[in-house]
């Protein structure tokens, strides 16, 4: 089924092929596509800037079983098997569960949290103040542990957190923030499924750290309302990628011949290992919405430290997981959104029974540590289905940024525009703002589609990223 076996040809070729439809997006048909749609929600000057070995990677979004539509979002880069900025839906009764387009960092997501401190009160001495206090809290880097309560739990606790989700770590542990502004506060985990051996043991110790790569927290200035903002992003930590690894070689030794590759590995509707991993995806995704929940309090407690002033949870959600939702065209479909965010508009029956049913739920969108980020509210977003990008997209591999970009020209312009990064004003050359696309451009080509509208314009202030 790779996508390496091309038909139609590679290289820019294919980007002839794309049409405009009109209504905020291309599509492409190609030999190797088939029958299955392909929407791009991009820009022209996207659609022209984007990697070409992109198009090999939506070749093999479309040939996984059952595949009913891939849809393709304006900060779409290359990816482990399909593009980061996608959603793949497929059949609920004979489709194919893919794993690459959850990837390894399960539930991965974002947490925005408020203020009604007017951003003038963000001097210098207080964004490192609160970068200061932050890192008193919580944990930067791939690999560390946690400081928190939960940190220190047994496994049956472990258990218990992953199968509970945020319903069950709010009414056991208490807390100053409203669980109803999660995006879930519990995915259903089946009661026979079993934690495999020995996979507790990363995630029971790193609960309440960030981890390293993108993952980041961000003290910024709202650009409607002149108040602070904090916004932190990570995910399920060495808990969710141990489940990967695991499930990506169960689901290749299913069907050896299929499935050649690692990256390219899905579960039939007939695998009796299918109910497993998608149990492991809700444990994982609990363990997530967890650990974004229990940074958010460190969070609040630092800045009630620095800005003697409360913040208010504003909205938490995934971008990386696959769920059973509703669609007006397909009816009942698995959602897989790989760096990807579900936006449900006012009336989608998803929605009923919250707060969010004749709004819409906010959508987070981060940019770089030096572009600004975005909350936005759903409106015509059926199209997509009920999808928008997870945050600008890479520009640069990491490799191209370590090669390209100067350190010292990097952390002055940083200096220059008053970000104040880590504690010692270093900036992740890998993770500089060069190396991402512009958060601008990119959200201006989901309001182009009528998908959603700006609600906030977030501006950093202060950054904090693990280094390694």
């Amino acid at each position: 089924m790779s996508g390496s076996t091309l038909r139609s040809g590679g290289g820019t070729a294919w980007k002839s092929r794309c049409v405009d439809s009109g209504d905020g997006y291309f599509t492409l048909a190609t030999e190797d596509t088939g029958t299955v749609p392909v929407r791009l929600f991009l820009t022209p000057r996207l659609l022209e800037d984007v990697e070409d070995s992109i198009y090999p990677q939506v070749v093999t979004a479309t040939r996984f079983p059952g595949v009913r539509l891939v849809v393709i979002t304006p900060d779409v880069h290359h990816g482990y098997g399909v593009p980061v900025g996608c959603a793949i839906l497929t059949d609920v009764d004979a489709g194919a569960i893919a794993l690459g387009p959850v990837g390894f960092d399960i539930g991965c997501g974002m947490c925005s949290l408020s203020s009604a401190v007017p951003a003038g009160a963000a001097t210098p001495e207080r964004r490192m103040a609160f970068n200061r206090a932050v890192m008193r809290r919580v944990r930067l880097g791939a690999g560390e542990r946690g400081v928190s309560r939960l940190a220190r739990i047994d496994r049956a606790e472990f258990e218990r957190l992953v199968r509970g989700g945020a319903e069950y770590y709010t009414e056991r542990y208490g807390t100053r923030l409203d669980r109803a502004r999660a995006e879930r506060q519990r995915i259903p985990v089946d009661e026979g499924w079993q934690l495999p051996s020995g996979r507790a043991d990363r995630g029971m110790a790193q609960l309440g750290s960030l981890g390293g790569g993108n993952h980041f927290i961000e003290l910024q200035r709202s650009a409607q309302s002149g108040t602070l903002f904090v916004q932190v992003h990570t995910g399920s930590r060495g808990f969710g990628h141990g489940l990967a690894e695991m499930y990506f070689q169960v689901a290749r030794a299913e069907r050896p011949a299929e499935i050649q590759s690692l990256d390219e590995a899905w579960f039939a509707a007939d695998s009796p290992r299918r109910a497993d991993y998608l149990n492991a995806v809700a444990a994982a995704g609990n363990y997530a919405i967890i650990n974004r929940l229990v940074i958010a309090e460190e969070l609040a407690a630092a800045f009630r430290e620095v800005f003697t002033a409360e913040l208010e949870l504003v909205y938490e959600i995934s971008h990386n997981l696959v769920q059973r939702e509703w669609h007006p065209d397909f009816g009942e479909v698995h959602v897989h959104r790989k760096g990807a965010t579900r936006a449900f508009p006012a009336g989608h029956p998803g929605l009923d029974g919250t707060q969010w049913a004749t709004t819409g739920h906010p959508v987070l969108i981060p940019g770089s540590n030096r572009d600004q980020s975005y909350i936005l509210r759903p409106r015509n977003s059926a199209k997509s289905a009920y999808t928008v990008n997870h945050g600008a997209g890479r520009r640069m591999s990491r490799t191209a940024a370590r090669k390209q970009l100067d350190q010292r020209q990097i952390d002055d312009e940083y200096r220059r525009q008053g970000i104040v990064v880590n504690l010692d004003g270093r900036v992740p050359i890998d993770e500089a703002g060069p190396a991402y696309k512009s958060s601008r451009e990119v959200v201006e080509a989901v309001t182009r589609a009528g998908l959603a509208t700006v609600e906030h314009e977030l501006w950093p202030l202060a950054s904090l990223k693990g280094t390694r």
